[in-house]
């Protein structure tokens, strides 16, 4: 297991083009934390979703001062010198914006006006995050889930160690798939070998076997060791670390 707390891009070998973000436990905060680390570092970032998500605080929308409301760029508008949309945006060396259509009801944005594909050619990276999990440390995947964009250089799929020790029905989404992939029941606790077990399963079921796996919310275990025991039960290498969001 390898421990991070510096820079989780190089750790987590965060390629150029699009980064897929799943699981639970910390999408939001590990996407503005890569975004903010590879922009410093002088790449053009774009953040979105393939889904659906809370626009991510203190970053730019569409790389202008428009509000939030305003109406999206749309596919087939031209791009012009000074253009402020989400494509032309990414324009700039260490930069950083999001994009997505904004639903004035739900105050989410969803999948950005462009298509990903055309968006990673003008942006050096284009982080998505890629599935829901009604911020519960757990989930399980659902038939339609994750909607990772064709041609990801990337997925971490993220796990929220604070999940550890409780019972199913708290500490997940989605808790009847998970019942069912890992053989327990609601009221049961979510062990790290559950966990563990429904992760192998979904990883094979999906083929998402370079997916770099994360444990977030370390630091909210009262046995350490469980850590441990997730990612030998896993037999896959993990990523430990804390986020701050």
């Amino acid at each position: 297991m390898e421990t991070v707390s510096g820079n989780l891009a190089s750790a987590l070998r965060i390629e150029p083009g699009i980064t897929a973000i799943i699981g639970s436990g910390g999408k939001s905060t590990l996407l503005k934390t890569l975004g903010l680390e590879l922009m410093r570092a002088g790449g053009r970032v774009l953040l979105c979703t393939t889904t659906h998500m809370f626009p991510v605080a203190g970053v730019p929308w569409d790389g202008s001062s428009r509000r939030l409301d305003a109406a999206p760029w749309k596919p087939g508008a031209a791009h012009v010198p000074g253009c402020t949309c989400e494509a032309c945006a990414g324009l700039a060396r260490g930069s950083i914006c999001q994009a997505g259509v904004l639903d004035p009801e739900t105050g989410k944005l969803s999948v950005p006006a462009e298509p990903l594909d055309q968006l990673s050619q003008r942006f050096d990276y284009v982080l998505a995050e890629a599935d829901g999990s009604k911020r519960l440390p757990l989930k399980a995947h659902a038939a339609w889930e994750p909607v990772i964009p064709s041609g990801t250089a990337n997925i971490v799929w993220i796990v929220g160690a604070s999940g550890f020790g409780r019972p199913v029905d708290e500490a997940v989404h989605r808790p009847e798939l998970f019942c069912e992939r890992c053989g327990c029941e609601a009221t049961d606790i979510a062990t790290p070998e559950r966990v563990a077990r429904v992760l192998n399963a979904e990883l094979q079921e999906l083929g998402l076997s370079t997916a770099r796996i994360m444990l977030n919310q370390v630091d909210t275990l009262n046995d350490p060791t469980m850590a441990d025991h997730f990612e030998a039960a896993l037999n896959h290498p993990i990523f430990a670390t804390s986020l701050k969001g």
